[in-house]
């Protein structure tokens, strides 16, 4: 399998621990750059990625867990890292499940943020639909697509994030995202993973208080994957914890890290 370049920024000292931080699904490392200072401030050196087909990351054919899995891996070993902590929100936090279960050994801590190692429903259909409605080679500006997108995603907060895949070069509008192959690739990105992981390391499963993606129903298979599991729920947030409450966020993420009680 190639090696990809992922794209990446890193903050903080050289000689501080790392830590790792992955996107989530038609996300980029912008979205935690404003945390990754704050994580950075704590005494930590921290990574921010984009994943493979998002970002100013390489376009792939493919987009499975064990793919992204392999890529951070590929990206640890690259950069000379040791022993890292890994922290993944959604699809971010399933491509850290996967990278436990295929490298057990080589991560210090794990932090798995609002989702959990089931498969889901697809339910990313008409934000797909909608990025595709949007002719790149017709629009003019970001306004008419936002106004194409409407008519598929409902909420302003939701169509700003997906529209900060939109770039512009000589030629016109382009999509950071490799949205032939996300949409191909879909039913994969919904998949369970980490069956066979049985990792032994300190391992954060964060809830938001008012999202579904991880329930109570799910503890047990967290529990019997990752017996070392927490699991702590940030009552004021939904899916976006990071972006909802980033204090609460923080005061549950730093502590952890730093080997205190969650």
């Amino acid at each position: 399998m190639t090696r990809l370049d992922l794209n990446y920024k890193v903050f903080g000292e050289k000689d501080a621990p790392s830590v790792l931080i992955l996107h989530g699904l038609f996300g980029s490392l912008d979205n935690w750059q404003t945390l990754a200072k704050k994580i950075a401030e704590a005494g930590f050196r921290v990574f921010i990625l984009d994943l493979r087909n998002h970002g100013r990351s390489p376009h792939a054919p493919s987009h499975t867990y064990d793919d992204m899995a392999h890529d951070l891996m590929d990206f640890i070993e690259a950069h000379q890292i040791e022993n890292p902590y890994i922290v993944g929100h959604s699809m971010g936090g399933k491509v850290a499940i996967q990278f436990a279960a295929f490298y057990p050994q080589a991560y210090q801590k794990l932090v798995v943020v609002d989702i959990s190692v089931r498969g889901y429903a697809v339910h990313h259909d008409r934000i797909l639909e909608g990025l595709a409605a949007i002719d790149l080679k017709k629009i003019e500006t970001r306004q008419e697509a936002e106004n194409i997108l409407t008519a598929f995603v409902e909420e302003a907060d939701t169509r700003q994030f997906l529209l900060k895949n939109l770039d512009r070069n000589k030629e016109g509008f382009v999509w950071r995202i490799n949205l032939p192959v996300l949409t191909a690739y879909i039913e994969a990105i919904s998949e369970g993973v980490g069956r066979n992981t049985g990792a032994q390391q300190p391992t954060l499963f964060m809830r938001g208080g008012k999202s579904k993606y991880i329930q109570e129903r799910d503890y047990p298979l967290i529990e019997e994957i990752f017996p070392q599991a927490q699991i702590k729920t940030i009552e004021q947030a939904g899916h976006w914890i990071h972006a909802e409450a980033p204090q609460a966020f923080l005061e549950v993420l730093i502590p952890f890290l730093k080997g205190d009680k969650a």
